[in-house]
């Protein structure tokens, strides 16, 4: 059997968003492709710190996390690039002249700095555990790299923010802007070009927007049944939904396994 090199989204592909446990079937799957010698990895816009927590407890070893920045073979971290300082600075320094609040992450943590608590008042607190660290010192253009920014400025307001192309961006809340790697399938050729693997071996699983990047000619893109309609028309196969056994009956009809 040719050797496949998969690569599965988390919430909504592998899990169950209403308990946020990875479906069952789903996790038998991945252990019966490693068995009939395919290579599996989870690919996420989780943060590094946050997704090792998941293989993990979930028994894998390799991973695609931080949006394709970060890339983890067989529990090694082998690199995670952050963002373009640059264009980082010149998005801070933008929003704060239209006056708005920022934080930033600068490590594998989650800690945010601020220099002072305007995004908490504008924004309110992430949804995701974070620590806020306010330090009224801190200058932008000294720090050395960008993880993350967030900006507490409205969706009906980011058009004012003309420097945002500057650094890939994603929006989950209406009341903050986040600035982070948004290229899973960069982080998949990297991890092929890692494991001296052909890209055209690659096999995609996904179900919603930020699923789109990685769905592409190079490699054959399976949607979830329960995934976004536009991603389902980019895709090579439709299965079923990921909560009735659609990662099993996908790879069960492709032959990949028994």
């Amino acid at each position: 059997m040719e050797k496949k090199y998969f690569f599965f989204d988390i919430d909504g592909t592998l899990t169950d968003r209403t308990t946020g446990k990875v479906v069952k079937s789903a996790l038998e799957t991945l252990k019966k492709l490693e068995a009939e010698g395919h290579f599996v990895a989870i690919a996420t816009g989780r943060a590094h710190y946050k997704a090792q927590k998941f293989i993990k407890a979930n028994g894998f070893k390799n991973m695609v996390c931080n949006g394709g920045n970060g890339i983890v073979i067989n529990n090694n971290f082998v690199e995670n690039i952050p963002l373009n300082r640059e264009g980082c600075i010149k998005i801070i320094r933008q929003a704060e002249s239209l006056g708005y609040g920022w934080c930033v992450a600068l490590d594998d943590t989650k800690d945010v700095y601020m220099k002072d608590d305007l995004f908490l008042q504008q924004a309110g607190k992430r949804k995701e555990p974070t620590r806020y660290i306010i330090d009224d010192s801190v200058i932008i253009e000294k720090i050395p790299q960008f993880l993350k920014v967030y900006l507490s400025i409205p969706a009906e307001e980011e058009e004012k923010l003309t420097t945002k192309e500057l650094v890939g961006h994603l929006r989950f809340e209406p009341e903050y802007l986040m600035f982070q790697p948004d290229n899973k399938r960069g982080g998949i050729l990297k991890m092929m070009e890692h494991l001296h693997a052909d890209p055209k071996h690659v096999v995609v699983f996904g179900d919603d927007y930020n699923d789109m990047d990685m769905f592409c000619k190079d490699w054959m893109s399976i949607a979830m049944g329960n995934g976004c309609q536009e991603l389902k028309e980019m895709a090579d196969y439709v299965t079923d939904t990921n909560i009735n056994d659609g990662i099993k009956k996908a790879c069960k009809y492709f032959k990949w396994i028994n």
